[in-house]
């Protein structure tokens, strides 16, 4: 590390804006919710941009995938052109670097950028300076999606009596399943001598090193269920040379939540409306800090209500969102129900196939998404059935496989109940 002296400054480390980007969960819904849904990326641009004029910062650094692909027109671009122009007028310089969504083969459409955004080259690593502050910072662009490169490698030694900053978009080795762009160990970072690598592409913030600090700054809005919690980009505060406080800047509009609602104890599908209507109050008082709640729900737990509950899933969620709207229109939405619940004669303890097969998805490593869409199936099959027929079957095999807490068992079984169903002239 070089001699930094006694500077003290303080910047924004963002990344992962991915503007415009297409927020999932959102076909076919209207309504003030869904607007402010699909509008969140850019206010939690406009918001970040207006926490750093409002914190005085010195500088803003963006470590890539400002956009999340090639914009559909020219209003992406001209609306980041705004807030960099923001900037630009409270004195506020920007360093921008490229990463795999926004790489220079990915975006077709350019626009000129105001004079105090620097974009780092994809040909090779680049250094700008920060003259008055003793500032040093390096990085480089994406030239294309898949860099399976360590750019680590090439990039510079440290700039003597500067404080360092690499900026870098990397799956460094992976993280969090995440695609491994640009892939390099942390030993890489450390050992390059830098005070501070700004880090982006995986979406969770974190801190992995001290002395010098690694951090990936996390996204700035999350865009579906996957990405839920607070969000937001990193404050910087350096005092004499050295990185004094890192602290999260909560810019997002929307804030996504995974909500379990337990309906063990239910005796009607009422008092499972009940409880989903406090899980929503209770989570906006707790979690939402002015923001809206983007909520999915899953009703989870071994009740006698499985089938009732499996048969009205559009009904609990009109109910859901209704219980959201009454709370006030920019409150809570409800993305989804999942009807996570279990039969007491669950299919597991069944000695046939059956039970083979849905002991062997529950030993699956209990992966909850894949355990909701497998549920939400058999909710979908389940109501296309007849009232009757769910109701009054007197067919064994068939009334099992309803009531059976497995949405696969019923979609390897469809072709069967299809033909059953003919067959009976139903």
């Amino acid at each position: 590390m070089g001699d930094v002296g006694l500077q003290s400054f303080r910047f924004i480390h963002t990344g992962d804006i991915h503007l415009d980007s297409p927020l999932k969960g959102l076909s076919g819904q209207q309504g003030a919710a869904a607007e402010r849904i699909r509008s969140a990326t850019r206010v939690a641009l406009d918001n970040l941009v207006g926490q750093a004029i409002e914190e005085q910062v010195d500088f803003m650094v963006i470590a890539g995938d400002l956009y999340d692909g090639d914009w559909r027109d020219y209003q992406t671009g001209l609306f980041f052109v705004k807030q960099m122009g923001r900037l630009a007028q409270a004195g506020i310089p920007v360093f921008l670097l490229y990463g795999n969504h926004d790489a220079e083969s990915q975006i077709t459409r350019r626009l000129s950028l105001p004079a105090n955004v620097s974009v780092f080259s994809a040909r090779k690593p680049e250094t700008f300076r920060v003259q008055h502050l003793g500032v040093a910072l390096h990085g480089q662009s994406f030239r294309q999606r898949d860099v399976t490169d360590n750019l680590v490698t090439a990039y510079p030694a440290p700039t003597a009596g500067c404080f360092n900053i690499g900026v870098l978009h990397t799956g460094l080795g992976g993280m969090q399943g995440h695609a491994n762009y640009a892939p390099c160990a942390i030993g890489d970072l450390i050992n390059r001598g830098y005070d501070y690598w700004a880090l982006a592409h995986v979406h969770q913030a974190a801190v992995l090193n001290e002395r010098p600090h690694v951090v990936f700054c996390g996204n700035l809005q999350g865009r579906h269920i996957r990405e839920s919690g607070p969000k937001g980009a990193t404050l910087v505060v350096v005092e004499d040379g050295q990185v004094e406080a890192i602290t999260p800047l909560h810019v997002d509009c929307v804030r996504w939540i995974h909500l379990p609602v337990p309906v063990g104890s239910c005796n009607a599908s009422a008092d499972a409306i009940d409880l989903v209507r406090v899980a929503i109050e209770e989570a906006v008082a707790r979690e939402a800090q002015g923001r809206l709640l983007a909520c999915r729900i899953e009703l989870t737990g071994q009740t006698k209500l499985h089938g009732e509950l499996l048969a009205s899933a559009d009904r609990l969620l009109a109910e859901a969102r209704a219980a959201a709207l009454g709370l006030g229109e920019d409150t809570a939405w409800i993305e989804r129900i999942v009807i996570a619940t279990r039969s007491p004669d669950t299919a597991a303890s069944r000695k046939d196939a059956l039970g083979d097969l849905q002991r062997m998805i529950e030993s699956a490593g209990g992966d909850g998404e894949l355990q909701a869409r497998l549920a939400s199936e058999l909710g979908d099959l389940v109501r296309k059935l007849p009232h009757d027929i769910r109701a009054e079957s007197d067919d064994a095999a068939l009334k099992a496989a309803i009531d059976a807490d497995i949405a696969g068992v019923i979609t390897h079984a469809g072709a069967y109940l299809s033909a059953r169903l003919a067959a009976e002239k139903v």
